[in-house]
Order: structure tokens, then sequence, then C-alpha cells
């Protein structure tokens, strides 16, 4: 009965992720297919930009592929572990303590 429920569940999981993608990727279609039409585009400019707009990234992407700043945080603390050559549970009370600081 547990495996049942655990099957069920994790099938429940699955479509409720994919049902999710879809709603992002039809909100970002309707969204450039109504600037197109707002812009009045007909043909191969209609085509070009609803390309265009549809491959641009989310608007809280467009830094490009900068790093955020935990992942820069993560990226220094990591190097000056290296670097002080750290190793077992010496390094993980460094990380701990390098990733917990502000700024």
């Amino acid at each position: 009965m547990k495996t049942v429920l655990a099957i069920l569940g994790l099938g429940l999981a699955l479509s409720l992720g994919s049902a999710y993608a879809q709603t992002a990727q039809q909100g970002k279609m309707a969204s450039c297919n109504k600037e197109a039409g707002e812009k009045a585009l007909k043909g191969d400019e209609r085509k070009a930009f609803m390309k265009d707009c549809l491959s641009a990234k989310p608007a809280g992407a467009a830094e490009g592929d900068k790093k955020t700043a935990q992942q820069g945080k993560m990226t220094s603390c990591n190097k000056e572990a290296g670097d002080k050559a750290l190793k077992g549970a010496d390094r993980k009370a460094f990380m701990k303590s390098c990733l917990s600081n502000k700024g």
C-alpha cells in the first residue's frame, strides 16, 4: 500500500512540474504574441520577432551569465579554502563560516 501511494505521489509531483513548465512557456508565447500584435507585425517580420522574443532570457536573467552573489561568495570561499589547503572537518567549518559572513 505504501508503495502504491509513493508511486502516485511521485507521478503527481512529476505532472505538476511539467504543467508548470508548460504554463511558463505558454505565458511567454502569449506575451510575445500580444506584443507582435500590438506592433502590427506580419509575415517574416512577425516570424523573426517571435523567434527573438521566445528565445530571450527571462527578465531576471538580463544580466547574462554573471554569477549571483551567492555563487560568487561560494567561489571565493572555495578558492580561499584551497589556498589554505584545508581538508575534511576544517574545510567544512571554514566554508560554513565564510559563506555565512555578510558582504
